[in-house]
């Protein structure tokens, strides 16, 4: 026969009431520490892309690679839009884009510089 399980008939003496507390706070820290990812501004990603785009200028870019520098900025333009409305994953997708387009631009700065 099925008894449930109680402080009185529990063989270990494991209080069972402390489970679900317990489990719950750590439910709770998982989920926090889940969207803690995208609570916090991309402030590491909004460098790089600035960073990036002053390489590509110092490169020619705005000579050799107009496109993807204006690109770019345009993409961190977007990023900084999105980062003052605190729609922080939206600002990290620009900012990386921005990067790569500024990465893109300074390539193709630097084959037109060599190839002049």
């Amino acid at each position: 026969m099925f008894s449930p399980i109680t402080p009185h008939n529990n063989k270990n003496n494991v209080q069972l009431s402390a489970y679900p507390p317990l489990l719950k706070a750590l439910v709770l820290a998982a989920l926090l520490s889940l969207s803690a990812c995208e609570t916090a501004p991309p402030v590491q990603e909004m460098s790089d892309a600035r960073q990036a785009i002053a390489v590509a200028k110092e490169a020619g870019a705005e000579e050799f690679a107009a496109f993807h520098l204006k690109a770019a900025e345009d993409y961190l333009a977007s990023a900084e839009e999105a980062l003052s409305k605190r729609a922080y994953s939206e600002a990290r997708r620009d900012a990386k884009h921005a990067k790569m387009k500024a990465l893109d631009a300074l390539k193709a700065s630097e084959s037109s510089a060599s190839n002049d």
